[in-house]
């Protein structure tokens, strides 16, 4: 499969979803800044140590930034990003 599309790149499906679990992954993981993209619009959720490793599960994300937004309460589909950031076992 061609990914991104348009890069002219062809990966496996399993390098597809690989692909995929890395970038989902980043909207929760900090960054070189040490920020959380998830957390991008919450200055004082991203340094205060009472709150800065708690992560909420957003109903939706920004597609450029990462930034949560929607409900901040959600545990449904998004809580599955945990199991994305256990490294894939390959066969």
């Amino acid at each position: 499969m061609e990914c991104p599309t348009g890069s002219g790149k062809y990966l496996s499906i399993d390098e597809v979803a690989t692909e995929l679990s890395h970038r989902l992954s980043r909207i929760f993981l900090k960054d070189a800044r040490g920020q959380r993209p998830v957390l991008r619009q919450y200055p004082q959720l991203q340094t205060d140590p009472n709150f800065r490793d708690y992560i909420p599960f957003y109903e939706y994300f920004h597609g450029d930034i990462g930034r949560g937004v929607g409900a901040s309460h959600q545990t449904g589909w998004t809580a599955l990003i945990a199991k994305l950031l256990m490294p894939r076992l390959h066969t």
